[in-house]
């Protein structure tokens, strides 16, 4: 692009740009000639894909902003107007992050001007809320406005079809040509009214649907720590654990309340480093059975349990640990049907489900995959989601996994053993699967495309010690499983392993899944076992950060 031809550009944008904040700040980036801040926004467009949009605020078409927004709820309404679904309804729900309510808004305005019906969530609440109100209500399709747990600056806008389950292709691409498609803002109708803004039913029937989660009668005594890290999942969690009598929830005050800011977290993700100190600081006060975290939108779950040999006392379990234990827990209950997760996830929920007698299968990375599984009754990701309800919410949902996961807690506090206790025990029925992640986050998307690159053009044949007996191009596709950019790696020897490597589908990072088999005769082998795995987890993250040449 020519500096005439960004010119043109953005001063076109800028024409019709209706939002006062992102025109004065376009504005000063052309008054000040700031041509490389241009270029960078003007470059291109944000795409829509099967994770919708998520990006940094700003003016121009790389940003998410308010004309982004209403170009893909006017792509999204024609897809449906397509589809037939023309008078349908579109829910749009909302989380507390900057701009959230105003994309909202201008996306009910779109649907009601393209001749759909547009119910608004009352105020900012958690994404599975959202998820349960388009079955609930009947809808043709669901808006949520969400950047999850990514930085203060970005927002996102994630996109649900009528069965309650995130987009997948071909939508994704079908939504994108429509969007696309659209010339100018002047073209799309936003009237200033026609749509409902819905009441709290939608929410005390989602709450009343959480009855389904646990079993009648039992013990609900494990007291917790909680936090919302900034989020929306405060007030719906704590309403939940009162209506199911649970102790009320010790909760991080600091952190209680949304705020777009999030002042007291670098990243609002449990999983990132210090995100979780002030949480464990409370912990240390207050002696829990277990602490709790949702992120912002509440619809990832983060548990962390006593662990004296910790730093501080408290340790975070890894998604993978929550994913086996709430499997543990189902099947105990009797549940049946298809227990799924993701290739990244442990193989552990595979071992026991065959152990259990119940459905098992592997999806690609992603509860839009996960919710799609004929017969779910659980499905799980090793980044924090867990669908334990698919009847309710085909899709992850961190208040309800935090109620299953405090009944198990209460459960095993009856008999006097605990969370960790029960991992032991899938230790050694199932041998210790240990996991691991090596996540690089990059400035340049340049990096991720070399590191892929070398890797399918020189594969490791062997990692830790351990070869590998098999080495598949996920972009291919397999017999269970449509192409994605991935690799997967199996290695055997003294030890099985296994290496997932794919490009994050909602960040600029580079992801490496790591597991480790490590076999236990007895639960005197735990200790030397987790020495093992570490060990190994280690040798293999060497191993393959050289052969990717990060």
């Amino acid at each position: 692009m020519t500096q005439d031809d960004l010119l043109t550009r953005a001063h076109a944008w800028l024409a019709e740009d209706p939002d006062p904040e992102t025109r004065d700040e376009l504005a000063a980036l052309l008054e000040g000639g700031a041509t490389d801040e241009l270029a960078a926004r003007f470059s291109g467009t944000l795409q829509f894909g099967t994770a919708g949009l998520r990006g940094e605020l700003g003016a121009g078409p790389q940003r998410m902003n308010r004309s982004v927004v209403i170009r893909a709820a006017a792509g999204l309404a024609a897809y449906l107007r397509a589809q037939g679904q023309e008078g349908g309804l579109v829910v749009i729900g909302y989380d507390a992050r900057y701009k959230s309510a105003d994309f909202a808004r201008d996306t009910a305005a779109v649907m009601t001007g393209a001749g759909l019906r547009a119910a608004l969530l009352p105020r900012p609440l958690p994404t599975p809320v959202l998820a349960f109100a388009i079955r609930h209500l009947g809808a043709v399709a669901g808006v949520e406005v969400t950047a999850s747990h990514n930085p203060p600056r970005d927002n996102g806008y994630k996109v649900y079809l009528g069965d309650g389950s995130q987009i997948v292709p071909p939508a994704d691409a079908e939504i994108a040509a429509e969007i696309a498609a659209i010339r100018s803002l002047h073209d799309v109708p936003r009237p200033d009214g026609g749509w409902e803004t819905l009441g709290d039913e939608v929410l005390g029937a989602y709450l009343e649907r959480t009855d389904a989660v646990l079993t009648p009668g039992s013990p609900r005594t494990a007291r917790t720590v909680y936090t919302a890290l900034h989020g929306v999942g405060k007030d719906v969690l704590t309403a939940a654990f009162a209506r199911h009598g649970f102790p009320p929830p010790a909760l991080v005050a600091a952190q209680a309340e949304p705020d777009p800011a999030f002042p007291t977290v670098a990243f609002p993700n449990p999983e990132e480093p210090g995100a979780m100190d002030l949480a464990f600081e409370a912990a240390r006060a207050v002696d829990p059975d277990l602490v709790i975290a949702n992120d912002p939108d509440a619809d990832r779950c983060a548990v962390a349990v006593p662990d004296a040999a910790a730093e501080g006392g408290w340790r975070m379990l890894r998604g993978d640990e929550v994913g086996a234990l709430l499997a543990a827990h189902l099947v105990a209950k009797g549940a049946t049907g298809v227990f799924a997760e993701s290739i990244v996830s442990s193989s552990l929920l595979g071992r026991i489900a065959e152990a259990a007698g119940v459905g098992y299968e592997e999806t690609l990375t992603g509860f839009k995959w996960i919710a799609r599984v004929e017969g779910l009754r659980y499905g799980y990701e090793e980044a924090l989601g867990y669908c334990v309800d698919p009847g309710g919410v085909r899709d992850k949902d961190g208040i309800t996994a935090a109620l299953l996961v405090t009944e198990l807690a209460s459960v095993l506090k009856e008999r006097g053993r605990t969370l960790s206790d029960l991992l032991d025990d899938l230790a050694v029925e199932h041998g210790l699967h240990a996991t691991d992640q090596l996540s690089v986050r990059v400035e340049d998307l340049g990096i991720i495309t070399a590191a892929m690159a070398a890797l399918r053009e020189r594969p490791p044949v062997s990692l830790a010690g351990l070869t590998v007996v098999s080495a598949e191009d996920l972009a291919k596709g397999t017999e269970a499983l449509p192409p994605t950019d991935g690799l997967r790696y199996h290695l055997e020897g003294a030890y099985r392993a296994r290496v997932i490597v794919r490009p994050s589908g909602t960040e600029p990072k580079l992801k490496c899944y790591l597991e480790v088999v490590v076999p236990v005769a007895s639960a005197d082998g735990l200790v030397p076992a987790r020495a093992k795995a570490a060990e190994l987890l280690a040798s293999v993250k060497r191993d393959l950060s050289a052969a990717a040449g990060l």
